[in-house]
């Protein structure tokens, strides 16, 4: 069934890991399109390869977005289809392509979601954690200063967190989530979704930390960062917080937390996150 329309531009998700996720009807849309605009053209070769598709393919990625976004749009605009897609997932999603759509958009292209995996939406879906409001963060910042003030400016959020990261910073951004979100903070560690290793580890951030030391090999691969939200002081019980309010005077965050929790079961975490964001 011909499932395209022509001068419209589709945005297709592809695999993040396992093959049996690519659907039939993306399939079906890159093997009738014009054109394929691909982050990595070698990347997705490979997977096009596999799957009998011999569309053609065009790069664009981040460094030369504008310049191709607009030799896509004269394509667009003389009547020919293109699928945009990412190395993998959902496009868009800490890829390149947004100038290619706005100026779509901007010139009446049509712009059609083909749906599909994405490791954020997966990740999420295991977490455990509130998932009807959530705040996703992509890729922190590389350098340190910058990526402890993002992580800062985050410290009171109460929605849950879900970051990116890559294998060769994960030590130092879990570092610096115990650091600022503090110790006990609950989390999910989500790596190498929906492939041979694929691995959910749930903890709080320094057991994370400590899972992901040691061995160095459990620091290869994708990561998803899941974290649960700061506590909403407006709910937690006012004698609660009474008593840990007058254990922090003596006390430091943890051990005041704790006894607090076994005099009023509320939670530790909950507490010990609380004393963070009011220090």
């Amino acid at each position: 069934m011909h499932l395209i329309t022509d001068s419209s531009l589709y945005i297709v998700a592809t695999p993040i890991g396992n093959l049996q996720d690519f659907s039939p009807r993306a399939q079906t849309v890159l093997r009738e399109v014009n054109l394929i605009a691909a982050e990595d053209t070698r990347h997705s070769h490979h997977l096009l390869k596999h799957f009998g598709i011999t569309t053609p393919l065009q790069s664009l990625h981040e460094h030369n977005e504008r310049q191709i976004s607009h030799v896509l749009l004269q394509r667009l605009q003389k009547g020919e289809s293109i699928a945009l897609i990412s190395d993998a997932g959902t496009p868009l999603i800490s890829d390149p392509g947004r100038y290619l759509i706005q100026i779509a958009l901007a010139n009446q292209i049509t712009v059609v979601p083909i749906p599909g995996p994405s490791a954020l939406i997966s990740a999420l879906s295991v977490a455990g954690f509130p998932a009807d409001r959530f705040i996703f963060e992509g890729f922190l910042p590389a350098k340190t200063v910058a990526r402890r003030h993002r992580l800062e400016n985050l410290l009171k959020e109460t929605k849950t967190l879900v970051f990116y990261e890559a294998p060769h910073r994960i030590l130092d951004c879990l570092n610096d989530m115990v650091q600022i979100f503090g110790e006990e903070r609950e989390a999910v560690l989500v790596k190498e979704l929906s492939k041979i290793y694929e691995t959910i580890y749930r903890d709080t951030l320094a057991g994370i930390l400590n899972w992901v030391t040691t061995p160095v090999e459990r620091q290869k691969g994708e990561f998803v960062l899941v974290i649960n939200g700061a506590p909403d002081d407006k709910t937690l019980n006012p004698e609660a917080e009474r008593i840990f309010q007058i254990l922090r005077k003596e006390l430091p965050n943890k051990k005041a937390a704790k006894l607090t929790s076994e005099i009023t079961g509320v939670s530790k975490n909950t507490l010990y996150t609380l004393g963070l964001t009011l220090t």
